[in-house]
């Protein structure tokens, strides 16, 4: 049998139907493989439907909201008739401000979320996969069971399987989401009105990303961190921007503060601290992270290995402990990105199927923090850096400095790059207005090894915010090794 033929004969399961499954379902079909697909939901699985693009279509519109916060600092006023408005400080009084329909808002995030779903299927069908809408789990690592969603029940063989089932909120025992008052992040596009005093468990990006949109659309915030700072885990110059935005905007912080359990009252919610001391709002988020969807179909019954916290074990091609069958996504640990679920579900398919592939670099991921403003990153952190001793040059520019910057009424945020002593560059961080879509020209510095003298020598459009990427390369030029 000819490569060709072989390829042309493999049967690929794929379990799961979010960015890590549908993407490698495109890949096996183009390398002439027999694909199903089997997915619970709906096509795109969590992340289209009540994950990313939900969250971040939220997310667009209360950006939206703080753009008109700034109205009034470029001159611009609501006509109110009747009323002689005075000028604003900072931001527009509350007669001037924008109100928001929480339940028309969230009919437009579910409206959207389902025609993405259906274009993604779309696509699929058109590529000629075969989509089986049913929860499917494995019997042995070369068939999958499915109960179908509609009733009945179907079997697979497969040459080769995926699992890319993704992750779920993670539920304390004692603040068990109702769907009403205590909510997980999927829960909160049923909401027909805006929370009163919302209190957000968790200043992790999740929580950052709800807490720093629902202040926006205009409810009353309270974050409840465990930690010393909204955002442990990232930069802590971008992490203070984002807590002097929060508290400028009227949110409340509670770091080192520990919840234990939420309980529903009459009319809203208690959620109680390890220390004894409560929060009272009307509802509470539970953002304390997520939880793999490997429990319960036939993962450790094939012998695909997984580790203390559930995750499937895998390397850097995607494969598992078990030969023929390979995992993306949330359900691996490697890193919870739609973008890197993706390239392990394309890494996967070309690996299986003979083709050349690369193995995952984690060190090239660019990923995006969507508060107001966005923390958009590359490479390796300034805390990788110095954990690792490397040696190392940094610079720092605050936004405040760019001429474009001033012209929008941008106040907060910087860009900083961090580069070997030898000029190449090894990451950087964009905290602004769109960093996500900033950070793309320092993404191209990583992967292609560039020197900061070879990005500022890069003409950049003045003004234009992606200027001060280039003025912080330039000087780069002369900063002192670290």
């Amino acid at each position: 049998m000819t490569p060709s033929q072989d390829l042309q004969a493999s049967r690929v399961v794929i379990v799961g139907g979010g960015p890590g499954g549908y993407e490698a379902a495109l890949v096996a079909r183009r390398s002439g493989a027999d694909v199903t697909v089997v997915e619970r939901t709906g096509a795109g699985g969590a992340a289209v439907l009540t994950d990313v693009v939900p969250s971040k279509t939220l997310i667009a519109t209360a950006e939206w909201m703080t753009i008109a916060d700034r109205a009034p600092d470029l001159g611009i006023r609501l006509d109110v008739p009747g009323e002689s408005i005075p000028p604003a400080p900072r931001g527009p009084s509350e007669s001037e401000r924008h109100h928001v329909d929480l339940d028309e808002v969230n009919a437009r995030v579910r409206e959207l979320a389902a025609a993405q779903s259906q274009d993604i299927r779309a696509r699929l069908e058109s590529e000629g996969v075969r989509l089986v809408h049913g929860t499917g789990r494995l019997d042995g690592p070369q068939r999958v069971l499915v109960d179908a969603t509609g009733g009945g029940s179907h079997a697979f063989d497969a040459d080769v399987v995926l699992v890319a089932t993704g992750a779920t909120p993670r539920v304390l025992p004692e603040a068990r989401p109702d769907g009403e008052r205590i909510l997980s992040w999927t829960q909160l596009y049923d909401l027909k009105s805006l929370p009163e005093r919302l209190v957000v468990v968790g200043s992790g990006v999740t929580g950052a990303e709800f807490a720093g949109a629902y202040v926006s659309l205009g409810s009353d915030v309270v974050l409840v961190s465990s930690r010393d700072r909204v955002l442990p885990g990232e930069d802590a110059d971008a992490a203070a921007v984002i807590e002097e935005v929060f508290r400028s905007r009227g949110m409340t912080l509670m770091p080192r503060s520990r919840a234990q359990s939420a309980r529903r009252t009459a009319d809203g919610v208690v959620v109680t601290l390890a220390d004894g001391r409560t929060v009272e709002g009307s509802h509470v988020l539970m953002a304390v992270g997520s939880e793999p969807s490997t429990a319960g179909i036939g993962l450790e019954e094939a012998g695909v290995r997984l580790s203390s916290s559930g995750h499937i074990e895998v390397d850097k091609v995607s494969r598992t402990s078990v030969r023929g069958v390979y995992a993306a996504g949330d359900v691996t640990g490697v890193y919870p990105l739609a973008s890197v679920a993706a390239m392990q579900g394309r890494i996967a398919m070309s690996h299986a199927l003979g083709d050349a592939v690369a193995p995952l670099s984690l060190s090239q991921v660019a990923s995006s923090i969507f508060t107001a403003p966005e923390i958009a990153k590359v490479g390796y952190s300034e805390e990788h850096l110095r954990s690792t001793g490397s040696r190392y040059r940094t610079s720092m520019l605050p936004l405040a400095r760019n001429p474009r910057a001033k012209m929008l009424g941008i106040r907060d945020g910087f860009v900083k790059l961090f580069a070997h002593e030898g000029g190449r560059v090894l990451g950087g961080i964009v905290v602004a207005p769109r960093a996500s879509e900033l950070v793309f020209p320092i993404t191209l510095a990583v992967a292609h090894r560039l020197t900061v003298d070879e990005v500022a020598n890069a003409f950049t459009v003045y003004p234009s915010i992606t200027g001060s990427i280039g003025e912080v390369a330039r000087m780069l030029h002369h900063v002192d090794e670290r």
